[in-house]
């Protein structure tokens, strides 16, 4: 049996695909008898108009495992976006939680033990869009939601890492703000 994840916390951005389709997922990860399951539990019982909280399927009646919760950063209002979060978004985070469990950032023999919060985040430039480019949008959701567990269950990026880069890293926005851009 693998060493007891009480609460483990990671993020990823990936970008670079066709308008609309970045993926930054936050996740925190964690023993189903611990904060973690009593959070995936509040969560789903307390919806909030906006912010549905749904598990992550592989199709309707396939959920995966380790249980993963989504829950939109994003206020949904609009039909499109609720089926492209529902749909592409949804299957490819359920993907992504496999790859995970695949590549052994999640222990196979803790699948059933842990749970999965995952905050996402779908542009909402999707609603405008005239298209949208499902193969990507589920590709990069993927690897963002793999990439986000590894970094958690990795502890990245390590302390050491942070202080010592901490003067080299300013905020995107935060620039685009001095510069007057937004």
């Amino acid at each position: 049996m693998s060493e007891r994840i009480i609460l483990r916390a990671g993020e990823a951005l990936v970008a670079g695909g066709p308008p609309n389709t970045a993926s930054e997922p936050e996740v925190i990860i964690g023993e189903l008898d611990g904060p973690v399951g009593t959070a995936i539990a509040t969560l789903t019982g307390d919806q909030v108009v906006g912010h549905s909280r749904v598990f992550a399927l592989l199709n309707t009646d396939i959920m995966v495992r380790p249980v993963t919760l989504c829950v939109s950063k994003v206020s949904v209002t609009e039909s499109k976006y609720t089926s492209i979060l529902m749909g592409t978004v949804q299957f490819a985070i359920a993907n992504g939680v496999l790859d995970a469990v695949r590549a052994g950032y999640i222990p196979k023999d803790k699948a059933n033990d842990l749970g999965i919060i995952c905050s996402v985040w779908l542009s909402p430039g999707v609603i405008q869009a005239e298209t949208v480019d499902h193969k990507a949008l589920f590709e990069i959701q993927r690897k963002g939601m793999t990439e986000a567990i590894r970094k958690a269950m990795t502890n990245e990026p390590s302390i050491d890492w942070l202080l010592e880069n901490q003067d080299k890293i300013v905020h995107k926005y935060y620039t685009m703000g001095l510069e007057g851009k937004i």
